[in-house]
């Protein structure tokens, strides 16, 4: 499968996926465990480093590394597929996702993790239980320079 994405693997990228019409599908927290569950699922199954991420209401982001030989567009691919069959309900997706290259990401891991706190679902990053800012999940660690710790 030919990747639609210019971008290139083993590179840090911030990735965004939007939900059909935005409709707010993780509002409800049965889904958005679902959400985060299936993302480490997808993860077993291809592999690839996670550095940050965030479910909110009618989209996700994600920080994340495939590794080489990875592929970004089927991680999403495989992550959008089975949190749609997980949930029963389709389409539940918009078709496309955004992915870019990032050189600075402590600014991105700060965007991520203050997104519930601008959209108002929280006063405090670590109060919102479907980010990686809460403590509760499992990411790999950067350091301020963008290597792994």
């Amino acid at each position: 499968m030919t990747q639609r994405h210019w971008i290139q693997n083993d590179r840090l990228m911030f990735v965004t996926t939007n939900t059909a019409k935005r409709h707010p599908v993780f509002l409800d927290p049965v889904m958005a465990r679902i959400a985060v569950d299936t993302m480490y699922t997808t993860q077993q199954r291809y592999p690839f480093f996670l550095h940050a991420f965030v479910i909110m209401p009618d989209h996700c982001h994600f920080l994340l590394t495939p590794p080489e030989g990875g592929s970004v567009s089927r991680i999403i691919h495989v992550y959008k597929r089975g949190v749609s069959f997980e949930i029963g309900k389709g389409p539940i997706w918009q078709k496309r996702f955004d992915c870019r290259l990032i050189e600075q990401p402590s600014k991105v891991i700060r965007y991520i993790h203050g997104n519930p706190v601008a959209a108002g679902l929280c006063e405090h990053p670590h109060d919102y239980l479907w980010s990686s800012a809460c403590g509760k999940w499992d990411v790999c660690s950067l350091d301020w320079a963008g290597g792994f710790v």
